[in-house]
């Protein structure tokens, strides 16, 4: 592999240089920082305005830039612990980030959204130049249209800030990861324009030795106040990420967890494999007008531009060669891996992948009064393009490896290459969608809202109708009770390898969810809210006498989620989120399906974090974390299941001045006991377990000038 280069940490730091330099000219960008990193009380995600969460309809979190800073949050896995209602699925270190709501999987395609547009998340959405995260929990029919039924993850980009902004991150973690970030933002000579600059730079260092790499990003974004009605506001970024990807484990002879292994441990250490590069381009725009004191329009977009070589030195099952192959091995194992620790090495490669979607969305909104009831309306269309290209992978055996102690293997024979890249993959999504909020009584809304949707993919051409409606009852102005019922739509799953209808997509499946919620905020010091849903969907899987991958029957989640914030004191807050749930599959017709619980996700689910300021040391601040999640199936049919954990994180920030410079300095440690656990667990390609993370070092240094 190639050693990463240090030139971009370097420049990072000369910003860093630069900005001191500056600060002599602008010492008042101190403020500027607490305003960008503020709490978010609003959020889009839920409807379509930036609207209180407290009137939201909706079970909503949204993870604020303050909080990713305290935290040293750097990549969505990180962020995504603090909400219990959010798991992963087959998230493997160095490759995409990919999770699960509620437990349902999230759609690469369609689940992540940038400002509200879909962009692919096939490799880590980058955070540095993200005001904060937003996570829609449940069906998003009307909001998204096609996407899974767990939920939206949407990421809000930073604005330009009105003062001037200067700051400047480094840090190092885990195995020598060394990291660095600048942000820059304020306003032009001419106050009507202005800009936001990220840029951050990162050598990994995986707490999976073996598992390195590199991450390159810079990202731009600007307002134009045309007028006093018009602003226009253009956004780009760039990442580059190169990193040896971590594969997951399989059973034990097929029947039984791995032990005695270790998290660090890398299955994907030979001396041919290559990292998994990923090259990432976004570009948006969004055009705001103010028709009158009632209307305005928006129309926006956004154009992704995605390019992966994916090379894993990949295990799966075990074939018996030579002599003294243990009998429970003796004919084989596809999948899983022999009793002795042995599993078999195949050279994968898919080079020249490339995604292409294109996102458009314009929107009509405003308020009347008709007949003595408010109407707060909106009216839109959407567009979604995608243009998937790959060519035929490289699959061959190169031979034979252990979980306990690495074998060099040769590689495969051969100079095999990636088959001609072609468009695989064409899909178009339309919409139209209208929404009615209706101010009933002071205390009472109703909302109603339709989209009609067009999808089309690879031959099929769908058109679904996804209804959406929530009566909100608000008794004071500190609590809020709602119910609604939704529709959605989600594109059928993929065969996975190995199946008789490999890489064929089943036909698109409808999903519908009830739900009842109740928000409190009590005071500024205590938040709370719950919400009792079920949500129902077809059921996927890989039938296991036929060998083919289909829908059939049904699954049912059934949950209560709890969320709550504190402050007792101004020194002392903390939260807790939680998440029971139920789940079932059924209607297959099968005893060794029906009944059982789905895959990969725990009953009980939750996290408690607090903070503490130092009255004694001013500036000084200690945090913490708990972690739990219950059990979780491996299988549908429930035949192994994989322990319950609990993880434990500290940290402590500590702010002072130099001179007009703020420093932070901030120290985490993740996993404090070093617990050895099975993070995520996948029925796909055969089924595989990811460990994990071994305890983990994090320091970091802030200079806002």
């Amino acid at each position: 592999m190639r050693t990463p280069s240090f030139k971009h940490t370097a420049i990072a730091f000369a910003l860093a240089q630069a900005f001191a330099a500056h600060a002599q000219t602008a010492p008042q960008a101190m403020s500027e920082v607490v305003i960008s990193g503020a709490r978010a009380e609003h959020a889009a995600i839920g409807g379509f305005a930036d609207t209180p969460l407290q009137q939201t309809p909706a079970s909503v979190n949204v993870i604020s830039r303050e909080q990713m800073a305290d935290l040293q949050i750097r990549n969505s896995t990180d962020a995504m612990r603090y909400d219990a209602s959010v798991g992963d699925a087959y998230n493997a270190v160095g490759y995409a980030e990919q999770f699960s709501i509620r437990g349902f999987a999230l759609d690469n395609t369609s689940s992540y959204r940038k400002d509200g547009l879909a962009i692919p998340a096939d490799t880590q959405i980058p955070l540095e130049n993200k005001e904060r995260i937003e996570i829609l929990k449940g069906l998003s029919g009307l909001q998204a249209g096609v996407s899974a039924p767990g939920g939206i993850i949407d990421y809000v980009v930073k604005r330009p800030t009105a003062t001037p902004l200067r700051s400047a991150t480094v840090g190092v973690s885990e195995r020598g990861t060394l990291y660095a970030a600048g942000d820059l933002g304020g306003r032009f000579e001419d106050k009507r324009f202005g800009y936001r600059i990220n840029a951050a730079a990162e050598r990994l260092r995986s707490y999976v030795k073996g598992a390195d790499g590199e991450r390159q990003f810079v990202s731009g974004a600007f307002d134009f106040q045309l007028t006093p009605q018009a602003l226009l506001q253009i956004d780009a970024d760039y990442q580059h990420k190169s990193q040896l990807t971590v594969p997951g484990y399989q059973l034990i002879n097929g029947v039984s967890l791995p032990t005695g292994v270790g998290a660090d441990f890398l299955l994907n250490d030979q001396p041919w494999a290559r990292p998994v590069d990923t090259k990432s381009t976004n570009l948006g725009l969004r055009f705001e007008y103010k028709i009158d004191d009632a209307w305005h329009a928006t129309v926006s977009a956004n154009k992704h531009w995605f390019k992966r070589d994916d090379f894993t030195a990949f295990p799966y099952g075990y074939s018996p060669t030579g002599a003294g192959v243990p009998a429970a091995c003796a004919d084989g194992l596809y999948p899983g891996f022999c009793q002795n620790g042995d599993y078999d090495v195949y050279d994968y490669q898919s080079e020249g992948e490339r995604k292409e979607p294109t996102a458009l969305q314009a929107m009509l909104q405003g308020h009347v009064q008709a007949g003595g009831v408010g109407h707060q309306l909106t009216f839109g269309a959407s567009r979604f393009e995608r243009h998937d290209y790959f060519g035929d992978y490289v699959y061959d055996f190169a031979g034979t490896s252990n979980i306990y102690h690495n074998v060099i293997v040769p590689p495969a024979p051969g100079n095999p290459h990636t088959g001609p890249v072609t468009e695989r993959v064409r899909e178009r999504e339309r919409a139209l969608f209208a929404q009615d909020i209706l101010t009933l009584a002071p205390e009472l809304a109703l909302h109603a809202g339709l989209r009609y949707v067009r999808a089309e993919r690879n031959g099929f051409d769908e058109h679904f109708v996804l209804p959406n409606a929530a009566l909100v009852y608000t008794p004071s102005a500190a609590w809020t009770v709602y119910g609604s019922i939704a529709h959605g739509m989600e594109h059928g799953g993929v065969a996975p390898f190995g199946t008789t209808n490999e890489n064929l997509p089943l036909n698109p499946s409808r999903s519908k969810q009830a739900e009842i919620g109740v928000k409190g905020a009590l005071s500024e010091s205590l938040s709370l809210s719950a919400a009792l849903f079920e949500i129902r969907k077809g059921l996927e899987y890989t039938d296991a006498a036929t060998n083919s991958f289909v829908r059939n029957g049904r699954e049912t989640h059934r949950g209560l989620e709890l969320d709550a914030k504190v402050k007792l004191s101004p020194e002392f807050r903390y939260g807790v989120s939680a998440l029971a749930l139920h789940t079932r599959q059924e209607g297959t017709g099968q005893a060794e399906l029906d009944g059982k619980r789905v895959t990969d996700v725990p009953s009980f689910k939750s996290t408690v974090w607090g903070e503490y300021a130092l009255a004694q040391v001013p500036g000084l601040k200690l945090n913490g974390s708990w972690q739990y999640a219950g059990k979780k199936a491996f299988d549908v049919a429930n035949t192994v299941f994989v322990p319950d954990y609990h993880v434990f994180n500290l940290g402590a920030s500590y702010v002072f001045k130099a001179g007009t410079t703020a420093v932070t300095l901030r120290a985490n440690v993740d996993n404090v006991f070093d617990k050895f656990y099975w993070r995520d667990v996948t029925p796909a390609l055969g089924g595989y377990l990811i460990p994990g993370s071994t305890r983990l070092y994090k320091l970091s240094a802030q200079f806002d000038f």
